[in-house]
């Protein structure tokens, strides 16, 4: 089934500035909250198609990655979740976005109405991924060892008395407006809500250890160099029982091709023939990024002719259709002759078939060059 339009589900313009982005999702938050909403599965869907629309464009990174790229560019995420907002549930909504709900709702989950229980995320992790033409072409599965924190088994945990489980320390100050509340990180457990009560040995201060891990990632075809995807929940996991871990977090590298040139979805290709073979017509056997394919050379083929192969480019990560794989002839002049050839083009240099008769249908080379960028 299709995702809906981020846009479309804040009723927002792609004009529309970070502050009318903040608004409507505040206004789509608050409509369909679950304190407002209990056991309303259809305001629960549309709570989190919000949440998940925010998370996107509100930073403008991602927000540029989905105006060019569309869904395609939050794709392929571990555990089909995606590389977006799509893998929440109430709990991260609430952590990321919480502050947006100016305080009107308890933020416990679904009716709940009291102090929510802290929970802390862990850190992301980044690596690179290196793929050639072909990996790009048909999409591909990676898996990659990282070493990320994990919670060591057997650690418990006690309530942080400082804070009593919240993570946050409230504080009231009277100022010469009125009393005035403010909420800050629990100095005591860092916003985890727990301390620890005892740990093995090999875990460091926060029970956590370092743990190697394979970790698949499937990457959707069409995706270009620096594209950064995302794999929900496989980063550095956080202390504490309520915790969630990080995300890990992938930059796309291209190999270089040794004969292939990209640009775009579409893939140009320097064909070098000989004088004879111009002369006369030929086929060739050209390989492409994803096999090989023959074409055919006309007798009498100038050197800049371009043939198109349509539809043998990479394909769109939008899923606009391929481009296509553009043949670049170049006639090569022999350098050096012996006598029996030179006499042969010296013969030749007054023959009528020998003298240069572009028709007026032949594209300059400039003309060439135009057409390309248009």
């Amino acid at each position: 089934m299709a995702k809906k339009d981020f846009y479309e589900i804040l009723g927002i313009s792609k004009s529309a500035s970070a502050a009318e982005i903040k608004k409507a999702y505040r206004k789509m938050a608050i409509k369909y909250h679950p304190d407002k909403n209990p056991d309303d599965a259809t305001a629960e869907t549309k709570f989190k198609e919000a949440a998940e629309a925010y998370e996107i464009l509100s930073d403008n990174n991602k927000k540029a990655r989905y105006d060019q790229y569309g869904h395609q560019a939050f794709e392929g995420g571990h555990g089909g979740s995606g590389f977006g907002g799509g893998g929440m549930n109430m709990e991260d909504i609430f952590s990321q976005f919480g502050d947006i709900f100016g305080g009107g709702f308890g933020g416990g989950g679904f009716g709940g109405g009291g102090q929510r229980q802290a929970r802390v995320k862990g850190s992301n992790m980044r690596i690179r991924v290196k793929l050639t033409l072909k990996e790009i072409a048909e999409g591909v599965e990676k898996k990659v060892k990282v070493r990320r924190k994990i919670q060591a088994t057997g650690v418990t945990y006690s309530t942080c008395s400082t804070c009593n489980g919240a993570g946050q320390v409230t504080r009231v100050t009277n100022t010469i407006l009125g009393r005035m509340q403010t909420a800050t990180t629990c100095p005591t457990c860092q916003g985890a809500g727990q301390s620890i009560k005892s740990k093995p040995s090999d875990a460091d201060a926060n029970g956590l250890i370092v743990k190697e891990e394979t970790v698949s990632i499937q990457i959707p075809a069409g995706v270009t160099e620096g594209v950064q995807l995302k794999v929900a929940g496989k980063g550095n996991e956080a202390p504490g029982k309520n915790s969630i871990p990080g995300d890990l977090l992938v930059l796309i590298e291209e190999i270089k091709h040794a004969t292939l040139k990209r640009e775009g979805t579409n893939i140009h290709y320097d064909l070098y023939i000989n004088l004879s073979e111009a002369v006369l017509g030929i086929s060739k056997e050209v390989e492409t990024v994803t096999g090989k394919v023959k074409i055919k050379i006309d007798t009498g083929t100038q050197s800049g002719k371009i043939l198109r192969l349509k539809g043998k480019g990479l394909p769109s990560i939008e899923r606009y259709g391929n481009g296509d794989f553009l043949i670049h002839i170049n006639v090569w002049t022999p350098q050096e002759l012996n006598k029996e050839q030179k006499k042969f083009f010296e013969d030749m240099q007054n023959d009528e078939n020998f003298a240069p008769s572009p028709n007026t249908s032949d594209k300059s080379f400039f003309e060439k060059v135009k057409d390309m960028f248009m």
